[in-house]
């Protein structure tokens, strides 16, 4: 598990807790849009070591409350995912772990394990559209189903999120976003921003107005749908 930044202090990434963020390589996705394409293409390099990382958080005691495991998608790397995790909250670290929940045989075993006090999974467009927000030929969209499913019944705090992109969402995601997830326990619309490292260029963002379009569309089986990070 090649761990390829680390952002020391954070207020937005674990809700409620102040946090470092680590950012892992390797992706199993391609999505055209990603903001992370040296990490999907492990073309950053390695940043530290974890013995660096922990080393680090020991130091931090008392100053942060939580640690979120980012990427790249980190359940590439299960084994030395959970150690990692499991020597974080050793620490007496909160720990969140970010993923696109196409490995949902290494979620279920981070949450029957206790390893996770947060978990954010990323939903890249509605179930007809996912392979192509995915950046792939083809997704085996049952794996993304019991993932999601799993979340839902666990005791594990959880959100969904879907980062919102003009030419690949329509109001058809939503739709099929919303029967598909009624109920959940959060849910978060984000706005597509150009970090000029994405994987494919000439994509924009919707307006917030036209966020808010999508959100009414949510809100009558996702009563907690909200738009993230919009300014706009």
């Amino acid at each position: 598990m090649q761990l390829c930044g680390l952002q020391k202090t954070t207020l937005l990434d674990f809700p409620g807790l102040v946090a470092a963020t680590v950012f892992s390589g390797g992706c199993n996705f391609r999505c055209p849009f990603c903001h992370n394409a040296d990490l999907v293409l492990q073309t950053a390099g390695e940043l530290l070591t974890q013995e660096e990382l922990l080393a680090f958080l020991k130091k931090r005691k008392g100053i942060l409350d939580g640690v979120c495991i980012t990427g790249g998608e980190p359940t590439l790397w299960p084994e030395e995912l959970k150690r990692l995790m499991a020597a974080i909250k050793d620490l007496g670290y909160q720990v969140k772990l970010d993923t696109n929940g196409y490995r949902p045989d290494v979620l279920k075993q981070i949450c029957e394990l206790g390893l996770a006090d947060y978990i954010a999974m990323d939903i890249k467009a509605g179930r007809p559209h996912y392979a192509g927000a995915c950046g792939l030929d083809e997704v085996r969209i049952e794996r993304i189903e019991e993932s999601a499913s799993r979340l839902m019944e666990s005791r594990i705090s959880y959100e969904f999120r879907t980062t919102t992109v003009c030419g690949l969402h329509t109001a058809e995601d939503f739709t099929d976003i919303a029967s598909w997830l009624r109920g959940c326990q959060r849910y978060f619309l984000q706005g597509f921003v150009d970090s000029g490292h994405v994987l494919q260029a000439g994509f924009s963002a919707f307006s917030r107005a036209e966020l808010e379009t999508f959100r009414q569309i949510l809100l009558p089986d996702i009563p907690c749908a909200e738009i993230r990070g919009v300014d706009y």
